[in-house]
């Protein structure tokens, strides 16, 4: 049975550290805001396992013009439930909770692999590639949400 419920920060890092974070310690898990009352995480289970994760944060990026503004971060699906649909539901309830809250553009950095999955679920590429730290090229992706009146 697949289920997709609200979890806490620490509830994430069964999934981050393996496919994020892999050879890492643990504590770079840990994102800056994972525990501000405006941020939400959102896991997705089959059965009682916790499969897949993605967490929004209210966050603005100057390049874009929009007011309300959320960021993903930390979107992760285990290595081996990996391409079956999973990331395009979590990415799916993530956008749901987003345009709840008003939300006028949702944005992420994206890690150069996976720019093509994004794009096939509607994010635009915006700006030039940069690195991040020992994790590799990433790309600012975005989507112009229409927020629920």
């Amino acid at each position: 049975m697949l289920t997709l419920k609200e979890i806490t920060a620490l509830d994430t890092y069964s999934v981050r550290h393996p496919v994020l974070r892999e050879g890492k310690p643990v504590e770079t898990c840990h994102f800056e805001g994972d525990n501000l009352q405006s941020t939400i995480h959102l896991g997705l289970y089959i059965n009682c396992a916790l499969i897949g994760v993605v967490s929004l944060f209210k966050n603005k990026n100057e390049a874009f013009e929009e007011k309300t503004q959320f960021q993903i971060r930390g979107m992760a699906v285990l290595k081996h439930h990996q391409k079956r649909g999973y990331g395009e539901k979590l990415l799916h309830e993530a956008e749901l909770h987003a345009e709840k809250y008003k939300c006028n553009v949702l944005w992420f950095n994206a890690r150069e692999n996976a720019i093509p999955f994004y794009e096939k679920t509607g994010y635009s590429v915006h700006g030039n590639p940069f690195e991040i730290g020992d994790i590799g090229t990433h790309f600012v992706m975005y989507k112009k949400m229409n927020p629920i009146s």
